[in-house]
């Protein structure tokens, strides 16, 4: 910065501000003592963008959307929302909260072993992100991320001015010496998904659980946040991290049990990490419609959603598509959730020949920072009868291939 300020001509704190302002719009990313860099693209360019439409006649298993068969009606838990709402309409200065919605949250928080906390409501999982990121760093702080994760998040964190550092992983979730070289190296924050991950499906298990707060233990001033946005859908249990640092923050969506269009996620985590995404939320969109909120409270009260029946269905789509690839000799990768995670050698080649063969998949690209390329499939609009010609394409584009990690 010295070197430039004098060959420009104009003071250090010139320079140095017009690099802030460069690493706040995302166009540059710092690396601490390696420096700054111009970033390969810009930070708005969502990873979304990566995705091949399925033409007529092509079935798509790439979307990532939930089985709508899946899906509970809405319309009573609205109907009983507008009218709690109508005996008493929700205005301006009212908690951003309500009652049923935290009381409800927090009992099956407290179920899975999630440590007690305030809770927040947020308009879904990566709203609630952002805002915790945002409440404890600063741009150019490092986040710890999963490599391959999701696009969202990888996306979301440069925006934010920050640096990623991917984390490879395995079947358990992040690997304990990933995390830790992470967390030696700087990152102030980690952003770990419990189960159901995205793209892999892994689930933190109890064993990797205990490695990895070990690692966090170490690290006290580091800010965790916890994805659980497979609760109502998975029947991996539960292994939270959560409380192993002094600023926590776990999540959980019902996007994917609920609805996509629902947008409300439950979020706790330690008093000072609530307080300030609510009081950051209070100068922006105020709260999430209370409305929403007691229609998610009705579903939950209802038992609207099976979630062991839920899991169940996709469990057993995954499990089938996951034997029906080992049997042709092709690595797949798919603990939980509604993915399975191919790693590949060609990912184009690869996206090519099965939109060839009539399955639109959905490219590893989207997923990736510095891990190996792969592509997802969701199996969420498979039936018993897709299985076998699926594996059947799968094998035809990649072929067989040795074992290997995800990075």
């Amino acid at each position: 910065m010295r070197e430039l300020a004098r060959d420009l001509g104009v003071n250090p704190n010139t320079v140095a501000a017009a690099y802030r302002t460069l690493r706040e719009r995302g166009v540059i990313e710092t690396a601490g003592r390696r420096g700054s860099r111009v970033r390969s693209r810009p930070a708005t360019t969502a990873r979304g963008s990566v995705r091949i439409e399925a033409p007529e006649g092509v079935r798509d298993v790439g979307s990532g959307n939930p089985d709508t068969s899946l899906l509970p009606p809405l319309g009573e838990a609205l109907a009983a929302a507008a009218r709690q709402n109508d005996a008493a309409p929700g205005l301006y200065g009212e908690a951003p909260v309500d009652e049923g919605f935290v009381r409800l949250a927090r009992a099956a928080l407290d179920a899975d072993g999630v440590p007690a906390g305030p809770v927040a409501v947020t308009s879904g999982s990566l709203d609630a992100m952002e805002r915790v990121l945002a409440a404890h760093l600063r741009p150019g702080d490092a986040v710890a991320v999963e490599d391959p994760g999701w696009g969202s998040v990888l996306d979301l964190v440069p925006a934010l001015g920050l640096r990623p550092v991917p984390v490879r992983l395995d079947d358990d979730g992040p690997l304990p010496g990933e995390v830790e070289r992470a967390l030696q190296d700087g990152a102030r924050a980690l952003v770990v998904t419990c189960r159901a991950q995205n793209p892999t499906g892994a689930a933190v298990g109890a064993d990797r659980a205990l490695e990895l707060r070990r690692v966090l233990a170490a690290h006290p001033g580091v800010l965790l946040v916890e994805d659980d946005h497979g609760h109502g859908f998975v029947d991996a249990p539960l292994h939270p991290l959560a409380g192993t640092t002094r600023h926590w923050a776990f999540v959980r969506s019902v996007a994917k049990a609920y609805g996509p269009d629902l947008r409300v996620a439950a979020l706790t985590g330690d008093e000072v990490t609530v307080d300030r995404v609510l009081g950051r939320q209070r100068l922006g969109p105020g709260w999430v419609s209370r409305i929403l909120q007691r229609a998610v409270a009705h579903l939950w009260g209802a038992g609207a959603v099976d979630a062991f029946a839920v899991a169940r269905s996709y469990g057993g789509r995954r499990e089938a598509l996951l034997r029906a690839l080992a049997a042709r000799g092709v690595e797949a990768h798919g603990r939980s959730g509604m993915n399975v995670w191919v790693p590949v050698d060609d990912e184009t080649g690869t996206v090519a020949r099965l939109l060839h063969a009539g399955w639109a998949v959905t490219p590893g690209a989207r997923f990736r920072l510095a891990s190996g390329p792969g592509v997802r499939l969701t199996v969420s609009a498979l039936t018993a009868a897709d299985i076998e010609p699926l594996a059947e394409a799968v094998a035809a584009a990649t072929g067989p291939m040795p074992a290997r990690r995800y990075g």
